[in-house]
């Protein structure tokens, strides 16, 4: 009997959907308190993902969820920085 393979799950902060893991793109806080996209999904650090699309980190953004998930503030400049990379990677 073959054995399935489970398909890990995460929650985008955006639009609040369930999608595959390897959908979505990790948004991290470093130990050190810096705040950035982590494509590989390696960097160490505190995690919370988002869709791979500008819209649902705006919507993140705009109900300051990943503000509430990292608790901490997240300046205007690193959310920029975070949508200049997500529109480059596309």
């Amino acid at each position: 009997m073959a054995h399935v393979k489970r398909v890990p799950l995460r929650k985008c902060t955006g639009c609040g959907e369930m999608k595959p893991k390897k959908d979505l793109v990790r948004v991290v806080k470093s130990p050190e308190g810096e705040i950035s996209l982590d494509l590989t999904g390696r960097k160490p650090g505190r995690g919370a993902y988002v869709c791979r699309s500008a819209a649902c980190l705006q919507a993140a953004r705009k109900a300051r969820r990943l503000e509430r998930a990292f608790a901490c503030a997240i300046p205007a400049e690193v959310y920029d920085r975070m949508e200049e990379e997500l529109t480059s990677g596309d």
